[in-house]
């Protein structure tokens, strides 16, 4: 279940131009993404060799259908040692986060950062009329505060 974040109308501060920040101008494009049938052995091979902690799932038809993280893949890997079996054979699909909660590109990144802190997640995938664009992370919002500090709020 894909569940998306809009924005919900909150103070914002004033820019000299007027202009909200966006998502759309912070967010990652160039993504990772995993399909629910790879194994979560390429997985973390991918997220190792990227240095990255986590990556949309789409499906054939390009449908985003979850989001595999770190986290996820540690269940494989802990069923592993549990079940004494030196590979981590398991699927995306079975590991994956399936109740997705997105962004639209135009929330602005004041919204971006309240959403992170009141759901305590990492990444949200950004999608416009159900296509995934990008990605925006708490490290994307955090970059973006130096740019901030000359805005007027």
């Amino acid at each position: 279940m894909v569940k998306s974040f809009q924005g919900v109308r909150m103070a914002e501060p004033q820019t000299r131009a007027s202009q909200p920040i966006l998502v759309s101008n912070h967010m990652t494009t160039n993504l990772t993404t995993f399909h629910p049938d790879d194994t979560i052995d390429h997985v973390v091979q991918v997220l190792t060799q990227k240095r990255i902690s986590g990556a949309p799932v789409l499906d054939d038809g390009q449908n985003l259908v979850g989001i595999i993280s770190e986290v996820d893949c540690l269940k494989e890997i802990i069923r592993g040692k549990y079940n004494n079996t030196p590979r981590m054979a398991g699927r995306v699909r079975e590991h994956m986060t399936k109740d997705v909660v997105t962004m639209d590109p135009e929330v602005t990144i004041f919204d971006a950062a309240h959403r992170f802190l009141e759901l305590k997640i990492r990444r949200f995938p950004v999608l416009k009329d159900g296509k995934l664009l990008g990605q925006i992370s708490l490290s994307d919002i955090i970059r973006a505060m130096p740019r901030l500090k000359s805005e007027t709020w």
